[in-house]
C-alpha cells in the first residue's frame, strides 16, 4: 500500500491536515488577488488599500499554520518615498 493510500483510506495523519487530499488554491496567490500592485492599482502590500478583501482572502485559506498577515510597506507609500527614509541616506554598514 502506496502513501497516498495510507492517507486517504487508513485515517490519515496528525502532520498534515488535507490527509493527501488536494488543497484550495491559495486566494492571495490568483490574479485577482488584492495583497501586491496590479495595473496602475497598489495594492494592499504599498499602501493597505483592500485590506478588507486581503484579510477575508487570507482567513479563506487554511494551511495549518497560523501565519500573521504582513503590514504594508513602510518604505514605498503610493510610489513616494517617506522623508529620511531614502537608501542613500541608509546605506548598508
Amino acid at each position: 500500500m502506496g502513501l497516498l493510500d495510507k492517507l486517504t483510506k487508513q485515517g490519515g495523519t496528525n502532520l498534515s491536515i488535507y490527509d493527501g487530499t488536494t488543497p484550495k488554491v491559495n486566494p492571495g496567490a490568483t490574479k485577482q488577488s488584492k495583497l501586491h500592485a496590479f495595473g496602475n492599482t497598489p495594492g494592499y502590500s504599498l499602501n493597505g488599500a483592500y485590506t478588507p478583501d486581503v484579510t477575508a482572502a487570507y482567513t479563506e485559506y487554511n494551511d495549518g499554520y497560523n501565519n500573521a498577515l504582513p503590514q504594508p510597506s513602510q518604505l514605498d507609500k503610493n510610489g513616494n518615498i517617506p522623508a529620511n527614509q531614502k537608501y542613500l541616506n541608509n546605506l548598508p554598514k
